[in-house]
């Protein structure tokens, strides 16, 4: 993984990024109640950082819609899940912000994103 987002930015309109986002690639499962029923989607991971990820979805999703994602971090077989808001999109690309990441999650993306600067 490498770094990928600054703490700054030129636009002064633009959100300036809480946590810098590091390039990665895994599988995501998306899922969301849509009436009364529960919908499961593929998704692929582009990058990640502590407050929440890039994922390429090829679905029309709403804006502000809460979703749990299903997902394992590279280099580890521990399955975790995590609720998230959809904040951005652009196409199919999705930017989602975790809404609780249980502590044990936290420590692990910890490691994650320490072994990425490190590496990159």
């Amino acid at each position: 993984m490498s770094a990928t987002g600054t703490a700054t930015s030129p636009d002064p309109n633009r959100r300036v990024r809480r946590h810098p986002r590091y390039t990665c690639s895994f599988s995501v499962t998306v899922t969301l109640l849509a009436g009364e029923q529960y919908r499961h989607f593929d998704a692929h991971c582009k990058n990640l950082s502590k407050g929440g990820m890039g994922i390429l979805l090829a679905e029309e999703l709403t804006m502000g819609e809460v979703v749990t994602l299903s997902f394992v971090l590279s280099g580890s077989t521990q399955p975790w899940e995590v609720r998230a808001i959809l904040r951005h999109r652009r196409g199919y690309h999705y930017g989602v912000e975790f809404v609780s990441v249980p502590p044990e999650l936290s420590r692990a993306m910890r490691r994650v994103l320490k072994e990425s600067q490190t590496s990159g």
